[in-house]
């Protein structure tokens, strides 16, 4: 009987030692997923805070931009007031010059001086915006084109070289860079 209770014991050892596995195994699962949750759970927060330092970053670039725009609105709104600035300063010597000449003819009968006079002023004056860019358009005699010229009337041609030509300048065209901001207002032969 000594070897059945040995036998009995070994066996009920074994069941023991494999219960004790079982539940060390399960443990391990559940550490396991523990840790495994763990894991996610701190991937979670890395994903939390590098989202957060994306959205701070997002919005100091949209801030900088908003004040980009800001500025840049600012700066245009600036240069209208003051893009004219440069020539009327170059304006202002003209306006002199005719004040002066306004006088000059006041305590002078001499009428070719005050021709003389004013001719020079013209000059002036034309000279200073021809540095700004504006150019006349040399219109008188050369063929009508709309895209040039304004016709005010048409008039029968004195000549058969003269039709469809502009006869006649009522007001010069002008072109300030090339760019056309008067059309010249002509008479045109047919």
């Amino acid at each position: 009987m000594d070897t059945e209770k040995l036998t009995d014991l070994e066996e009920e050892m074994q069941q023991n030692d494999s219960s004790e596995t079982s539940a060390e195994k399960e443990q391990k699962k559940k550490t396991k997923k523990l840790s495994k949750t763990e894991e996610l759970e701190s991937e979670l927060e890395e994903a939390r805070i590098q989202l957060q330092e994306q959205k701070d970053k997002f919005l100091r670039l949209y801030a900088e931009f908003d004040n980009y725009k800001k500025r840049t609105a600012k700066e245009r709104l600036d240069l209208i007031k003051t893009a004219g600035q440069d020539v009327v300063i170059e304006m202002v010597s003209v306006i002199d010059d005719f004040e002066r000449a306004e006088k000059a003819m006041a305590e002078s009968d001499d009428i070719q001086a005050a021709k003389d006079g004013f001719k020079l002023i013209q000059e002036k004056l034309f000279s200073k915006l021809k540095h700004k860019g504006l150019e006349p358009m040399d219109s008188l005699y050369k063929d009508f084109d709309a895209d040039l010229h304004e016709a005010i009337t048409e008039i029968p041609a004195p000549n058969e070289e003269l039709k469809g030509k502009v006869v006649d300048v009522i007001e010069k065209g002008y072109k300030l860079h090339d760019k056309i901001i008067r059309y010249a207002k002509v008479v045109v032969g047919k």
